[in-house]
């Protein structure tokens, strides 16, 4: 079974400096068919104007991950951390028992444009972390590239939870294709482009739950940046 997410029916705030979009319920937003899924509990659409961002604000028990598809995000934590992630980075925080971060666009000029992802761990309490590592154009062309793992495994960035999390960046007319372990999920989250998905048809923003499915096809009818979340 393939439930679609339309880009359009997520939710939506805009506050001047951040225009955001919802594919699940978050903060004053709530949908009660879209609380989550499996594991993954938020995927947020943001836009940062220059020079603008998220302030010095807390965060526990929760695996998080950052993505950026246009612009630069300055990221400062609790743990001593500070970094600049761009457009091909993977920036992995684990909250844990605490963890204090602010984010801002690190341009003046130029708005960041990002996914903003929030995991359940599988267990609480564990030592706040971060991890940062950047993936080349190459490796996700026409490929789904694994960026995001239990076990760190192809060089991915280590996850504290049975998901993995893949990246493809697809030329129009070129596919992919994802089998699922028996009893696994998975989430499409369509960043960039358009594609078929077993028939389906998805366009930027819009994602896809998948369950029962033991295959996937990805076929892009444009250039395209695509998630694939592989779930249990």
């Amino acid at each position: 079974m393939i439930q679609l997410r339309k880009s359009n029916d997520r939710g939506h705030a805009k506050h001047g400096w951040l225009d955001t979009y919802y594919t699940f319920s978050f903060a004053n937003y709530h949908d009660p068919k879209f609380v989550g899924f499996r594991d993954l509990l938020v995927i947020n659409e943001d836009r940062i104007q220059p020079g603008q961002g998220f302030g010095k604000h807390p965060h526990e028990n929760m695996e998080i991950i950052t993505y950026i598809l246009e612009g630069e995000l300055e990221h400062k934590d609790s743990m001593g951390t500070g970094s600049v992630i761009r457009p091909g980075d993977i920036q992995r925080m684990s909250a844990g028992t605490g963890v204090i971060h602010s984010e801002f666009n690190h341009s003046q000029t130029q708005m960041v444009h990002l996914l903003q992802i929030w995991i359940t761990p599988q267990q609480k309490g564990i030592k706040p972390g971060y991890e940062e590592k950047r993936f080349s154009t190459d490796e996700k062309k026409n490929r789904l590239k694994l960026v995001a793992s239990p076990t760190g495994e192809d060089g991915s960035v280590t996850i504290h939870q049975d998901v993995k999390l893949y990246v493809t960046l697809l030329e129009s007319s070129q596919k992919v294709e994802h089998l699922f372990a028996l009893g696994r999920h998975g989430w499409i989250q369509v960043a960039r482009g358009g594609v078929k998905l077993n028939e389906q048809i998805l366009e930027a923003g819009d994602g896809a739950a998948i369950s029962g499915e033991p295959q996937i096809e990805l076929i892009a009818d444009k250039a395209s940046e695509v998630l694939l979340f592989d779930l249990v």
